[in-house]
């Protein structure tokens, strides 16, 4: 198997071991080597807890894999300026992760953040 198609199965297996559930440092680290990146989804994950990471799209080219993806969750704490409203979201995404050495050296985020914005918005 070529390195694209590794890494390809190694960011799989990473969303399901994260997706739904809470996400623990332990659990990151084991993927991460990302400080940063641990810290981002520990916080995104305190605001929808045990949010669901579907992968609509994802494509690998060597060490890089880019994921077009929408995380569904409650929205339980502030984020944006905007209290909790307990509301259901289906927070569209690109990321890109960079990977070496079966984990995840560096990423990006590229986030629909007005789509996310219309959702919690008061009807």
């Amino acid at each position: 198997m070529d390195q694209a198609k590794k890494n390809k199965q190694f960011i799989l297996e990473y969303v399901n071991a994260i997706s739904g559930k809470m996400k623990t440092r332990e659990i990151l680290e084991k993927y991460n080597a990302d400080p940063g990146l641990v810290e981002t989804i520990m916080f995104i994950d305190s605001v929808f807890p045990r949010y669901v990471y579907d992968i609509d799209e994802i494509l690998a080219e060597g060490d890089r894999v880019v994921v077009r993806a929408r995380l569904r969750a409650k929205h339980e704490a502030e984020f944006l300026g905007i209290p909790a409203t307990h509301k259901q979201v289906d927070y569209p995404f690109v990321v890109g992760y960079e990977i070496q050495n079966d984990k995840i050296l560096h990423s990006w985020l590229i986030p629909d953040n007005l789509f996310l914005l219309e959702q919690l918005k008061e009807k």
